[in-house]
């Protein structure tokens, strides 16, 4: 049974993509630079869902750069390009299907 265990979890762990998880990680980082950001214009589970939304459709560099602020307050080069990255048509439309105002532009 134990053997059965570790055999199962070496083939979810051989299964598992390195740069999907990189990746993942540089996504749950961003979130949580946006959220406070977003917090600003929208309340709740709007800002939850607009978080999502800018962090989706963030580029590689875009998700380097909010990662920068991590542990620290957002200064005004991060709520500029969060507002940009709201602004971008792709993240405007998963904002019209998600119900979400857009925000201001930056």
């Amino acid at each position: 049974m134990r053997a059965a265990l570790i055999l199962s979890s070496l083939v979810a762990l051989a299964a598992c993509d390195p740069q999907a998880m990189v990746d993942k990680v540089g996504q749950r980082t961003a979130e949580t630079v946006v959220r406070p950001v977003v917090g600003d214009y929208l309340a709740g589970a709007q800002a939850d869902t607009a978080t999502r939304c800018i962090v989706e459709n963030a580029g590689g560099e875009d998700l380097k750069l909010l990662s920068r602020d991590v542990a620290v307050e957002a200064g005004s080069d991060t709520v500029a390009n969060v507002l940009r990255i709201a602004a971008q048509p792709n993240t405007a439309a998963c904002f019209a299907r998600s119900g979400i105002p857009p925000l201001p532009r930056g």
